[in-house]
């Protein structure tokens, strides 16, 4: 444990963020989820905007720090090929 005053406060802070982090990471991995499964369903209208919503997500997470951007990009490209594979298919 930090005797320093200064070192005390970094960690409450840090422990903040990182419970943020988590519930941040957490959301993106449902609207991950739930574009793809919409994709497999072929659901049209409503998995074009959940495919939407999740890519603004990460995007958002992204601009936060809380995602890398390349990782941000690599996920976003993903989501998008699952559905343009799918999208043909039907």
């Amino acid at each position: 444990m930090a005797n320093i005053k200064s070192q005390i406060k970094r960690n409450r802070q840090n422990e903040r963020r990182r419970e943020r982090n988590k519930a941040v990471r957490t959301e993106l991995k449902t609207a991950a989820k739930k574009a793809r499964t919409a994709v497999s369903e072929g659901g049209g209208e409503a998995a074009t905007e959940l495919l939407r919503s999740a890519s603004r997500a990460i995007d958002k997470a992204a601009s936060s720090g809380i995602v890398h951007k390349r990782a941000a990009a690599r996920r976003k490209s993903r989501l998008a090929k699952a559905a343009g594979a799918t999208g043909s298919e039907g």
